[in-house]
């Protein structure tokens, strides 16, 4: 990592904590550079504004929580269940969680969807892709079984999408992220296990 590299690092990992006390509109420069340890000039020579920078911060937030995810994905646990809640815990601790604790996390969704739709919009295709290929290897080798529910791995994909998309907004009503998370992967375990393996637990 070279110093610009280790200097860029350093006002990217400042910057998350500012932008979740005072939400995007109220967040300055000057806010940044404090909690920095650097002076405003020299930020500006990394980011031409809060803007750049706030994209800049998700880039890398979504590659790194990727990189996590494609890892717990491709884990030692056996169950897939167990591997696709890990990697979707993963997901929303480095993405979803930082904001959703902020009292102005619907605006900051808000900025990084009118700022970085397209670097969002490319993290969740390839979530999606890497759900989908967990799936159908499940059900070639009957861990699952989805001809019950008459659903595709793509289309049971993307209802796992959707449905951390409406937990993620539940928690501006008091729900909790990981609880609620836990209990949906629960009703779907369920869903599409082999009967013959539901009996056998159930025994």
């Amino acid at each position: 990592m070279t110093q610009n590299d280790r200097k860029i690092s350093q006002i990217l990992d400042a910057a998350l904590p500012v932008f979740v006390r005072f939400g995007f509109r109220k967040t300055a420069m000057a806010d940044i550079a404090r909690a920095a340890g650097i002076s405003r000039a020299s930020l500006y020579l990394s980011f031409n504004s809060k803007e750049e920078l706030f994209r800049a911060g998700s880039m890398r937030a979504h590659t790194r929580a990727l990189d996590k995810v494609a890892a717990a994905l491709a884990g030692q646990r056996n169950n897939t269940f167990d591997r696709m809640e890990m990697a979707i815990a993963v997901f929303q601790r480095e993405l979803i969680a930082p904001f959703g604790n902020s009292s102005d996390a619907e605006e900051l969704f808000a900025a990084n969807m009118a700022l970085a739709a397209d670097i969002t919009l490319d993290a969740r295709a390839r979530l999606l892709t890497m759900l989908t290929q967990t799936l159908n290897a499940a059900a070639e080798t009957k861990e699952i079984d989805l001809e019950p529910l008459q659903a595709s791995p793509v289309q049971l994909a993307n209802i796992m999408m959707a449905a951390m998309d409406g937990i993620k907004h539940a928690q501006w009503n008091g729900s909790s992220l990981d609880e609620d998370t836990k209990l949906f992967m629960r009703l779907l375990r369920v869903a599409v296990t082999p009967r013959s393996d539901q009996s056998s637990q159930s025994r």
